[in-house]
């Protein structure tokens, strides 16, 4: 096999794959890139909800919040499409698909329900698998994404036609929320982009030149972003919300879908052009970015409760870059290996006992035997 194909290999699937049939060439290393871009992501992610009760008091800080609310999830939903294009709904893939986002999926939305039962003072709040609650609604999206990746890859006009059905959703405020529909429909052009993307599409935003654009257009998109704070709700950006359900005339839904997806993808692009392309001292992290997504949660919810928010230091420059630090430094604690070994029962489940055994499994279990 040549070593371009195997860097093919490598991008696609972001290293070994877990379900691959056994290969007699050496195993690829994961990409550097793509584990860098997760875990900068995630960082982002954390940040974001940890700025969430600083927006009020602050313009800067809900500027800030605003644009990195723009790209953060769109950047994770790129690059989830971008994994995901050599699903093929095989039983090796599908059996992934339950234990890697199904069984999360439920233990997670249970285990937030009964914490959030706590920490809003809602003791009789229901568990319901059907109404995604905070964070898990991205495990239920990805899952629904994925398992429609074949169709989205024989239609004709793949981005095109999920850039409509986004904008028929802002159209929709009956969807409900049921599996959080409306943001799962309002995301799928992202996941769909992805999944048309090629390593040298990546390649084009990693030139230098790319890297040097990046900094007025981010500081462009901060000052927008400051003029537009008192004139436009942030909320375009969270997908989750018809036309409608923000008070908005029916036509702006189908517009705001063209312009935030325009806005975002170019951020994307400026934040993947910063991506280091080399290994560094976070890269291993990059690889456990779904437990620092699932588990930072918690504190992210009870630290309004626990009253960490009630200072007013913590209002002000000093105390919002501190508040910046920790979400940092926590959720990159909880991608570490140790926190992945804890948990890994739960956010990646191996459950062999539940799976019948195919041919490719039975091969690789014995191809392990003979090495």
């Amino acid at each position: 096999m040549s070593e371009d194909t195997l860097r093919m290999r490598a991008a696609v699937t972001g290293g070994t794959e877990r379900n691959a049939p056994p290969v007699t060439e050496p195993a690829v290393r994961r990409d550097a890139f793509f584990d860098n871009a997760k875990y900068l992501a995630i960082v982002l992610v954390a940040i974001g909800h940890s700025w969430e009760p600083l927006r009020d008091g602050s313009r800067a800080a809900y500027a800030l919040y605003m644009v990195v609310y723009a790209f953060h999830m769109p950047a994770f939903i790129v690059i989830s499409g971008y994994f995901s294009r050599s699903f093929d709904a095989g039983p090796g893939r599908i059996r992934r698909l339950f234990t890697g986002l199904a069984v999360p999926y439920v233990v997670f939305e249970t285990a937030y329900t009964l914490f959030t039962r706590w920490t809003d003072q809602e003791p009789d709040r229901p568990v319901s698998l059907l109404d995604p609650l905070y964070l898990t609604w991205f495990l239920a999206a990805l899952f629904i994404w994925r398992l429609t990746t074949p169709v989205w890859q024989r239609v004709r006009w793949p981005l095109p036609t999920a850039l409509v059905v986004a904008m028929l959703a802002t159209l929709s405020p009956s969807i409900g929320n049921d599996l959080d529909l409306q943001r799962t429909l309002q995301f799928l052009p992202y996941f769909v982009l992805g999944l048309l993307l090629r390593p040298e599409h990546f390649r084009l935003v990693r030139r230098r030149a790319a890297r040097i654009v990046a900094v007025p257009v981010f500081a462009g998109a901060l000052a927008v972003a400051y003029w537009a704070v008192p004139r436009m709700s942030g909320a375009w950006f969270y997908h989750r919300d018809s036309a409608e359900e923000l008070a908005a005339p029916s036509w702006y839904g189908p517009v705001m879908t063209l312009v935030t997806f325009g806005c975002s993808l170019l951020l994307v692009a400026c934040f993947l052009a910063w991506v280091p392309g080399r290994r560094a001292w976070f890269t291993a992290l990059g690889a456990g970015t779904l437990y620092g997504y699932l588990l930072h949660g918690f504190v992210a919810q009870g630290s309004k409760y626990w009253g960490w928010y009630e200072p007013a230091w913590v209002h002000r420059p000093l105390g919002e870059i501190l508040v910046t630090v920790v979400a940092a430094v926590l959720v990159t604690a909880l991608c570490t290996p140790p926190v992945r070994r804890v948990f890994r029962w739960v956010i990646e489940p191996e459950m062999a006992w539940a799976f019948r055994r195919d041919a490719r499994d039975q091969a690789r279990e014995r191809n392990a035997v003979r090495a």
